[in-house]
């Protein structure tokens, strides 16, 4: 078993996280308003445990590459969070809730993946 299955919950969870906040700052009220998300209010502790998750979760990412069991998942992660952060640099303000929506939700799915497939592996 890939011991990096046992911090895949907590990525999981730090992703539904991350949809919820960035609902928050760049929502539909928020773009009624036509609201800057970097003029928006946000907790420095927020802010820093969202920066350092990102910085925890892409490492952690990378850690995928070194087990078969979630090397896919670890690629297929990389690669999807490489080209939403892309797509994010060259699309309007509008659009970006859209792309992270997206992005999050093929995440997830390899989150999913990676915790049932090592299930599958340990219970084999």
């Amino acid at each position: 078993m890939n011991p990096s299955a046992l911090l895949a919950p907590l990525f999981l969870a730090f992703e539904l996280w991350q949809l919820v906040v960035s609902e928050r700052y760049l929502g539909i009220k928020q773009i009624r308003v036509n609201a800057d998300p970097r003029e928006l209010p946000m907790a420095g502790w927020m802010a820093a445990t969202w920066a350092g998750g990102l910085l925890f979760y892409y490492a952690w990412m990378l850690t995928l590459l070194l087990h078969p069991v979630g090397r896919a998942q670890g690629v297929v992660l990389i690669l999807v969070t490489g080209a939403g952060y892309l797509i994010r640099s060259t699309c309007g303000l509008k659009w970006v809730l859209v792309v992270l929506t997206f992005e999050g939700s093929i995440r997830i799915g390899m989150l999913v993946s990676f915790l049932a497939q090592s299930w599958r592996q340990l219970m084999a």
